[in-house]
């Protein structure tokens, strides 16, 4: 039997319910149109409308504006994103931020505001959805750290790999905490061709495919953690990366 090609749909994620959040660019909405084209249902989450808009054009998802750092907005749009697709069991938190900037030049504020979003709001987001995981067999939950938080040797980004540090270690208790019925998992990216990447597309030199990464690839890792053929893997920080953490 062939089997199908990266990108290509394969009914992978049929029946599923999906909360996607940072759903208006970059590998949120290359998530998003994957999932989309294996049969998810989806929830759509970020405060860009016009650019969720256009992530859910052509689809049957479902778009909701949210600031995922304030828990009431997040859990008005998680319920009624489960009333919508009757229920939820799978999770992904690609909304996030990046900060550029020396120990001294980044302020409390700053730091701050990057907790909150990449940390803070990916816990946000996994406790308001989980009374609806724990009512479904198989659910999951992905979310995204960094090559920052397997090595965090790239200077200038001390908020952006605490942070994703963070939520490294947030989703390995995560998945001590819900197993067995809910499996959780962490992306570790590098680089990738996003706008958050604007202005550090050629620092690829410690990457062993000194290239960076598109959107649909980290899509493809995030599809396999949330789909049934990793249902043995939990707890796992899967580095898809170029080869930066280890080269």
């Amino acid at each position: 039997m062939t089997q199908p090609s990266v990108g290509s749909a394969a009914g992978r994620l049929l029946g599923r319910r999906v909360v996607i959040t940072g759903a208006a660019s970059g590998i949120g909405r290359a998530t998003a149109r994957l999932f989309a084209a294996e049969g998810a249902e989806l929830a759509l989450l970020d405060l860009d409308v016009p650019g969720l808009a256009e992530t859910a054009r052509g689809t049957s998802a479902r778009t909701f504006a949210a600031d995922i750092t304030d828990e009431r907005a997040a859990m008005q749009a998680v319920q009624a994103a489960a009333s919508a697709m009757g229920g939820i069991d799978g999770v992904v938190n690609a909304a996030g931020v990046m900060l550029r900037g020396s120990v001294l030049q980044v302020d409390l504020e700053a730091w701050r505001r990057v907790l909150e979003i990449n940390l803070t709001g990916t816990y946000i987001v996994v406790r308001c959805c989980l009374p609806w995981l724990q009512k479904s067999a198989g659910s999951t939950i992905v979310n995204l750290g960094s090559g920052q938080s397997l090595l965090p040797n790239t200077p200038e980004r001390t908020a952006y790999s605490a942070s994703k540090g963070g939520v490294l270690n947030l989703t390995r208790a995560l998945a001590a905490e819900l197993a067995p019925s809910i499996r959780a998992n962490t992306v570790c990216p590098g680089l990738v061709d996003t706008p958050m990447a604007e202005g550090v597309q050629g620092n690829v030199g410690n990457y062993a495919l000194q290239r960076l990464a598109r959107p649909d690839e980290i899509a493809e890792a995030i599809l396999f953690l949330t789909s049934s053929v990793s249902s043995y893997v939990t707890g796992a920080a899967l580095a898809v990366d170029g080869g930066r953490s280890f080269h």
